[in-house]
């Protein structure tokens, strides 16, 4: 126990959990949404609202971290983040007959995951940072990529589960799941916390707004998050149409291979990163997602189509990471306000990204090639944006 309280390394174990039960809160209900419908009789306007909700409560989360978590400290927030990640886990099993009314129940928990997950965004990238450790760059990248072990862990685990004891135990699942934030909330109560800004003057979040480098770098962020998930979500469509197989395999094959190639890139770059500069890494990543953009909208077989949006996937693991990481060169000072800001500018990218691929895909007769293309726009802007940010070559 007096390793754990002393080792910053058990602090960075703990956020790595922390990013896994991210993963667990962001995708696991979509996994359930049809049998939500069959289940409590919900129409699709009603499943979509789920979505819309979790998203909506992790951006108001990112804002208002913006000036109460210092107030309240790292350790509280980051306990409370996971309490309300477990809350809202088992609460998908409990809430809908406790309240009697099964769409209240699942949107309550949803609004408590989406309370944890929106905290632990914000949080566990500042935590790491802090941390008195070498190779900054590299823990930030290794961090992130459990984001993604984590988004796999939860669809081939709960896909095996269901196939082995049947959908309709989904709830033992939910309470499964749940055990993960449980547990980092006993780990993060004991593992020493660093704060972001000591070493540096606070910068004032007036100040913060009036530097010209952090509208850049969140410009980087809205694209990064773009990037991502202008292609992830539709990964699924991609492998349903190239292999002709049934949506579960296709979920195996779509979301899944991207999210494993893209977090290849980031425990690779973990890796190397004392080989390969950050920016260097940025600018090629860029360039590869330009072409994987242009592979899965223009190949002219469908195989060649999911190969490039697997591909994409490692293209775009390093973005978020290092948008992160160059921001703690150019703005040391920034504090917890600055990730929180950055954390919002992600997620509005993560929620645009594939609403302007839709969008012009319906405005071309559903032609999903179209609004990939366009999409390109995005790596782009990262690729302009980079060079013009300090950084170590």
């Amino acid at each position: 126990m007096d390793k754990i309280r002393s080792s910053y390394e058990h602090t960075i174990y703990a956020s790595y959990i922390g990013y896994i039960t991210q993963a667990i809160v962001n995708n696991f209900a979509p996994l359930l949404f049809l049998t939500f419908v069959s289940d409590y009789n919900l129409s699709l306007d009603k499943i979509t609202l789920i979505t819309t909700i979790n998203f909506a409560v992790q951006l108001l989360v990112d804002l208002i971290a913006t000036k109460v978590v210092d107030r309240i400290g790292y350790r509280k927030c980051v306990v409370t983040a996971h309490i309300c990640a477990a809350l809202g886990l088992i609460g998908m099993a409990v809430f809908p007959a406790i309240l009697g009314n099964a769409y209240a129940g699942i949107l309550t928990a949803v609004v408590f995951y989406a309370i944890g997950g929106g905290i632990i965004e914000v949080l566990i990238s500042p935590i790491v940072e802090a941390c008195p450790t070498t190779k900054k760059e590299a823990a930030m990248s290794l961090l992130h990529s459990f984001y993604c072990w984590g988004h796999v862990g939860v669809v081939i685990v709960s896909t095996v589960f269901f196939h082995v004891f049947g959908i309709e135990n989904w709830k033992l699942m939910a309470c499964i799941w749940a055990i993960v934030p449980l547990f980092n909330v006993l780990y993060f109560s004991f593992v020493p916390i660093y704060h972001i800004s000591e070493g540096h003057e606070k910068m004032p979040l007036r100040t913060l707004l009036r530097q010209k480098v952090f509208w850049l770098l969140m410009i980087v962020m809205v694209c990064a998050g773009a990037s991502e998930q202008a292609m992830s979500q539709w990964a699924s469509a991609f492998a349903e149409s190239a292999l002709q197989v049934s949506k579960t395999v296709g979920d195996l094959a779509g979301p899944c291979t991207f999210a494993v190639f893209m977090g290849m890139a980031r425990a690779l770059y973990g890796k190397y990163s004392d080989k390969i500069p950050l920016k260097q890494m940025m600018i090629g990543s860029a360039v590869l997602c330009i072409v994987c953009y242009l592979v899965a909208a223009l190949a002219p077989t469908p195989m060649l189509g999911l190969l490039g949006c697997a591909v994409c996937g490692f293209s775009v693991g390093i973005f978020w990471p290092g948008t992160f990481s160059i921001a703690a060169w150019n703005l040391p000072s920034g504090g917890t306000a600055m990730y929180a800001l950055m954390a919002l500018a992600g997620d509005v990218g993560c929620g645009s990204g594939p609403t302007v691929v839709g969008m012009v895909a319906n405005a071309n007769n559903g032609d999903l090639k179209t609004g990939i293309i366009l999409a390109i726009i995005f790596p782009i802007l990262i690729l302009i944006g980079i060079p013009m940010l300090r950084g170590r070559e």
